[in-house]
C-alpha cells in the first residue's frame, strides 16, 4: 500500500491487493476530517481471541454490518479488534498474531467495508492507551471494584490473588478511552456490557466537571436486539470462545458437517415438545415448533445455521491467506483511526496541562 499526505491535508491510499469481495484494487481516498463531530459516531470492538462464533455474529457482528449499511452518509463508524484487551489474559504471542489476522479477515468476510467504516487494530493507535492513562485519574477504584466481571474473577481466585493482574482490574478504563477518544455518540453493546458503558459515561462526566469543559461526549447505548446464543453443551451459559469444550460453540469457520454434528449432540431436556421457557427450559424455544420431535428440531436448526454460516466461511477462506490485502486494510484503518483520535487527545492533554 502506498500512503502519502497531499498539500491540502488529504490522505491518499492505493491498495494493490488481489482478492477481496469489496474490490480493494480501486483507489481509496481519505480526506482529513474536521475536528467537528459528525451527527453520529458509532464505535464498537471485539477481542481477537479466536475465530468468532455464532453468538458473536448474531449478537454483535451482524449488527455492525446492519449499522454500516443503514447509516446516514455523515455517520462515522469505527470497528476495532481490541487486542490490548485480549492481553488481560496471558496469550501465546504467535497465536495472538494468528488470531488478529483471522479476526480481521472475518470482519471483511461478514461484510464490513473499509471504504465505508474504519476497521483497525486497537494497538496500532497509541492514543487509546495514552488516553486510558490520563482517564485513570478520573476512575474510582471503588467503582472498578464493583464491576461485575471483576467480582466474578475475584471470587474465582480468592485463594490465589497473585493471578489477578492490574490490567484485568483497570480494563474498563481502557474501554472508556476506546469510546471517548473518537467522540463516539452511540455504542452497540450486549446486555452484559451495559455496565461498562455506564462507567464510560461516568468517566466522561467526571472529567468534564473537573476541567470545566464539555471535552468528552458521554455516549448513548445501542442495545443489540439479538438474544443471547447459549452454549450447546450447557444451555444456562452463553456461547463462549473460552469454553474448554469445542462442541459448546459453532464457529463461523465450521464446515457444514461439523455444524450438523455439534447441533445433533447439543444438550436438550427430556420433556416432550418444544416451548419457550427461558428459566425452566433454557435449551428450548419457539411456539410454532411445539409438536415436532427434538430430532426434527435439530435438523431444522442445522439447516438454518449452515445456510447462514457457509457463505461467511467461504469468503473468509478466500481472504485469510491474502496477507497483502489484510496489511492494506490494517494500515488504512490505523491511519484513519489515528486521525480520528487526534483532536480529542489534544484537547484532553491541553485541559490537564500536558501541552499548550
Amino acid at each position: 500500500m502506498s500512503i502519502r499526505i497531499c498539500a491540502a491535508g488529504r490522505w491518499r491510499y492505493s491498495s494493490l491487493s488481489k482478492a477481496s469481495s469489496f474490490q480493494p484494487s480501486v483507489l481509496l481516498q481519505y480526506r482529513h476530517q474536521s475536528t467537528q463531530t459528525p451527527h453520529k459516531v458509532i464505535f464498537s470492538g471485539i477481542q481477537p481471541t479466536g475465530v468468532p462464533h455464532l453468538g458473536n455474529y448474531l449478537g454483535a457482528l451482524r449488527q455492525w454490518v446492519k449499522l454500516q449499511n443503514d447509516a446516514a452518509p455523515d455517520t462515522r463508524l469505527l470497528f476495532s479488534l481490541v487486542d490490548l484487551h485480549a492481553i488481560t489474559v496471558r496469550q501465546d504471542p504467535k497465536q495472538l498474531l494468528q488470531w488478529k489476522n483471522e479476526s480481521l479477515a472475518m470482519l471483511l468476510a461478514i461484510g464490513l467495508d473499509p471504504k465505508r467504516c474504519t476497521i483497525f487494530h486497537q494497538s496500532d493507535v497509541s492514543a487509546h492507551s495514552e488516553l486510558m492513562w490520563i482517564l485513570s485519574g478520573q476512575a474510582s477504584t471503588g467503582y472498578l471494584g464493583r464491576m461485575t466481571q471483576w467480582k466474578e474473577k475475584t471470587a474465582n481466585e480468592k485463594e490465589n490473588s497473585e493471578k489477578l493482574k492490574l490490567n484485568l482490574f483497570s480494563y474498563p478504563v481502557l474501554q472508556a478511552a476506546d469510546v471517548l477518544l473518537h467522540r463516539t455518540t452511540h455504542v452497540p453493546v450486549g446486555h452484559d456490557q451495559a455496565q461498562h458503558l455506564e462507567f464510560a459515561r461516568e468517566v466522561a462526566n467526571g472529567f468534564n466537571h473537573v476541567y470545566g469543559q464539555d471535552i468528552l461526549i458521554p455516549p448513548q447505548t445501542l442495545v443489540s436486539p439479538a438474544k443471547r446464543v447459549m452454549s450447546l453443551t450447557h444451555p444456562v451459559s452463553k456461547m463462549s470462545k473460552s469454553h474448554p469444550n469445542p462442541k459448546s460453540r459453532i464457529l463461523l469457520t465450521d464446515s457444514d458437517e461439523l455444524i450438523q454434528s455439534k447441533i445433533k449432540s447439543a444438550v436438550t431436556d427430556s420433556i416432550e415438545g418444544v416451548t419457550y421457557e427461558q428459566d425452566r427450559r433454557p435449551g428450548d424455544l419457539a411456539a410454532d415448533l411445539a409438536n415436532i420431535s427434538m430430532r426434527v428440531l435439530k435438523e431444522q436448526v442445522s439447516s438454518a445455521v449452515t445456510k447462514l454460516v457457509a457463505p461467511i466461511r467461504e469468503r473468509h477462506e478466500s481472504i485469510v491467506g491474502n496477507e497483502s490485502l489484510l496489511d492494506d486494510v490494517a494500515t488504512l484503518g490505523a491511519a484513519k483511526a489515528t486521525e480520528s483520535a487526534a483532536p480529542t487527545l489534544l484537547q484532553v492533554k491541553r485541559a490537564v496541562g500536558l501541552c499548550r
